[in-house]
């Protein structure tokens, strides 16, 4: 018999708020977390913006010296997100769950690029023999969901999930289906990122994927005429999910309900999405079908919305296949990238809670820098500013290299 699963606690740390509160009230006040890239001058990058995390002070947000000095910074982001959840949910491992039955399901796209570079550097200039023994430990993309389990007692699984800019949205997903069959009673469950070095910009701009716009304002205009790449950003984002009558017993508070999953590739290209949109709508389908979506109820989209020339166009394909054109032009849709930039592996994670906040305040965030809407993306996507309405459900929609959908659904409870 399958269990229903809520969400009771979320940590945020992101370009617009190092908590959920700052995180939502930045959100649905239209504010741009987007800036000036500084600090890589010498790299004559052609990338100039960035969403990069702003006074971040890691032990101000409860980390201690040692997990400070022993992390790579996408784990830094990563506790300090946990510290929020874990408080906000009121889980205890040994006293409100059993430590056996409280997992850690925690992905990055990329992991510790920045340990592997500056040690990378240090064994060219110095020798192999200055090579950190935490090296690997701080690397690999795992070691995040690893040290957080170990710092909140979590033995049950440990999982990392890494599908690219699907990668939250993915780890949070399987671990809606862990307890939904009984697997766990409660999952700490997210996505980290911190990859906004001069190694992945090149990258990422030789590519043509990121936009050259230099100011922050007009960087990321999702579903706009005018788009021309995604911006790159960084953050963590958690949520506590939560088998329900384990919440209720324990008067725990509830945010909103997972109550569908779809998970599907394009089998395409290792890039570019498919253009006809149909897997991605799969993955949207599957999700409405398991959460009991009625044609007519209120429906919230979190897009995927990177204001690239193909996933805007692409995605708008998708929803309409999913939804039915009706349905489709009746759901409030909105890019939240387009405050916060591409978080990659974090970035569904954040996107969940923001819907998850949508829901249950009855405010759809907007697509801000929307003023000349592309022909092509023709559905509603709540521009420049926020909009009050009574939601029944809501979907967070991530797309990544490689072909990956992902879509997770979430009810007002």
């Amino acid at each position: 018999m399958s269990k229903r699963v809520v969400i009771t606690g979320t940590g945020i740390i992101s370009p617009v708020g190092l908590n959920t509160e700052t995180f939502w009230d930045s959100l649905i006040n239209g504010r741009c977390g987007i800036s000036r890239l500084e600090g890589f001058e010498d790299y004559n990058l052609s990338i100039k913006v960035a969403g990069r995390i702003k006074d971040f002070d890691p032990v101000k947000l409860g980390l201690n010296a040692a997990e400070k000095r022993r992390n790579d910074l996408y784990s830094q982001f990563a506790l300090a997100a946990a510290v929020e959840a874990m408080a906000s949910s009121g889980i205890v491992s040994g006293e409100n769950v059993a430590p056996e039955r409280f997992c850690v399901y925690l992905g990055s796209g990329i992991g510790g690029i920045n340990t592997l570079i500056n040690q990378t550097k240090l064994m060219f200039d110095e020798g192999v023999e200055r090579i950190s023994p935490l090296l690997v430990p701080m690397m690999i993309p795992n070691i995040a969901g690893g040290n957080i389990a170990i710092k909140y007692n979590a033995q049950g699984a440990c999982l990392t999930h890494v599908s690219a800019c699907a990668t939250g949205t993915n780890s949070i997903g399987e671990a809606y289906l862990a307890i939904k069959y009984g697997r766990a009673d409660a999952i700490l469950t997210g996505g980290s990122e911190a990859a906004i070095t001069p190694v992945a910009i090149a990258g990422f701009a030789n590519a043509k994927a990121l936009t050259t716009e230099a100011d922050p304002s007009l960087a990321c205009l999702p579903f706009d005429e005018r788009r021309g790449g995604f911006v790159m950003a960084e953050g963590a984002a958690l949520m506590m999910l939560e088998e329900y009558e384990h919440a209720v017993a324990r008067g725990a508070n509830i945010i909103a309900e997972v109550c569908g999953y779809g998970c599907t590739c394009d089998a395409y290209h290792y890039t570019a999405p498919r253009a006809d949109g149909v897997p991605a709508a799969k993955a949207l389908s599957l999700a409405l079908e398991e959460a009991g979506y009625k044609e007519g109820e209120n429906l919230y989209i979190n897009a995927h919305g990177t204001g690239t020339q193909l996933n805007d166009v692409a995605e708008t394909k998708a929803i309409k296949l999913a939804l039915g054109e009706a349905d489709a032009r009746r759901a409030n849709i909105s890019s939240t990238k387009s405050m916060t930039g591409h978080m990659f592996g974090a970035t569904g994670a954040a996107e969940l809670v923001a819907s998850a906040l949508a829901l249950k305040e009855g405010i759809v965030p907007p697509t801000i820098g929307l003023t000349k809407p592309d022909p092509e993306c023709d559905l509603n996507y709540t521009p420049l500013t926020a909009e009050k309405r009574d939601l029944d459900i809501a979907l967070s929609n991530s797309l990544g290299f490689g072909g990956h959908n992902v879509c997770v659904a979430l009810r007002r409870v």
